[in-house]
């Protein structure tokens, strides 16, 4: 009897001392580098939600996510910017392998997000890190893309989600940071469309996506506050309409919608450049791609530089996806073409004049 309690005792004993050993991050620590939008829980909307991490002396690393993440959620981790990995994380601990961490590196970058495109809310309840390590400030680019788009934006039916679609690609190839507010099915107009309850011209401004409408947890929306984007966008990235010719809304009607848009965040981000995509269209095996507003996407950028903002370029993406690029059962981008829509628009903003950073501004 005695020789039991000793041996309760001493297993108690290891285990304070391990739990000990542990570094615990809370969620409010300010060196965490939050991207993407949060709720105040804090919990994870619209895809490629996450936070990076720059910290010293790290051999692992757990999650400690609390009631309101997904079940399960998809999360990509990528350490030392390397290719990003997937796992999928539960509510509780979740201990998360660190592929490509050098053995006693003095430093290290790790970059966490949710990619999914539908079921995608991370709540960080905390961090515990190894013994021996912290964190270190984390220093983020000067280029700061903004994505505005839907299903063909999002990463829909992709296996890695918006990890492997072309914004977060384009922001990769820059070294840049980025947000990306792409929901599947979502049109410009604020309509009820395909299971999203409003059009983007109502929930860009918010935290939430459109998913709130059905969740238990959180079914409401609250405005977000641009001024926690930091460091703000530099350049504002909109692939949009396939859902407002999907409901058969009229050129006018998509017009008025998107120079109406335009009007109001232009308020937000008074300098950026307008990056306005021509979309694709939809992909045929027999036919050419059929394409949706044909010439609207002109006019509307027409409307604002008759207006004086000369800062509004189109993005003539014709003839960029072909059929061999799409899923046949969707008509949606498979990675391959994902890859291949990010490469052409990579060589637009070069031509243009954008020029990735030289190096990620945290070393690693």
């Amino acid at each position: 009897m005695m020789l039991t309690i000793l041996l309760a005792a001493l297993v108690a004993s290891v285990a304070s001392t391990c739990a000990l050993a542990q570094v615990t991050i809370p969620n409010d620590d300010p060196l965490i580098y939050y991207n993407g939008r949060w709720d105040e829980t804090p919990e994870t909307w619209w895809t490629g939600s996450g936070f990076k991490l720059h910290a010293a002396n790290l051999s692992s690393l757990t999650l400690n996510l609390g009631p309101y993440t997904s079940d399960p959620v998809l999360l990509g981790v990528s350490v030392d910017y390397g290719d990003f990995a997937f796992l999928n994380a539960t509510q509780g601990a979740n201990v998360i392998p660190l592929a490509g961490l050098e053995e006693g590196k003095a430093a290290a970058v790790v970059r966490i997000n949710s990619p999914g495109w539908e079921e995608n809310n991370m709540n960080l309840d905390s961090i515990e890190l190894n013994e021996g390590a912290s964190l270190l400030p984390y220093e983020p680019s000067k280029l700061v893309f903004q994505f505005i788009g839907d299903s063909l934006s999002a990463g829909q039916f992709l296996d890695g989600g918006v990890d492997q679609a072309w914004p977060f690609l384009t922001a990769e190839y820059f070294k840049a940071e980025h947000n990306i507010m792409a929901q599947p099915g979502i049109a410009l107009t604020d309509i009820d469309s395909y299971g999203n309850v409003h059009g983007m011209d109502y929930q860009f401004f918010m935290t939430e996506d459109t998913q709130s409408y059905y969740d238990a947890l959180h079914n409401y929306t609250t405005p977000w506050d641009f001024s926690r984007d930091q460091p703000p966008a530099t350049h504002v990235v909109i692939l949009i309409g396939a859902n407002d010719s999907g409901n058969n809304l009229t050129a006018s009607t998509f017009y008025d919608s998107y120079t109406t848009f335009l009007d109001k965040i232009r308020l937000i981000y008074p300098t950026q450049p307008f990056l306005i995509f021509l979309p694709w269209g939809w992909p045929s095996a027999d036919a050419p791609p059929a394409p949706y507003y044909v010439g609207i996407y002109q006019e509307v950028v027409q409307y604002r530089k008759s207006l004086g903002d000369e800062n509004i370029y189109l993005v003539n993406a014709t003839g960029w996806v072909e059929y061999t690029d799409v899923f046949p059962s969707n008509l949606h981008p498979t990675v391959a073409g994902h890859e291949k829509i990010a490469g052409l628009f990579e060589s637009w903003l070069e031509d243009w004049g954008l020029r990735p950073e030289g190096e990620w501004a945290t070393p690693v």
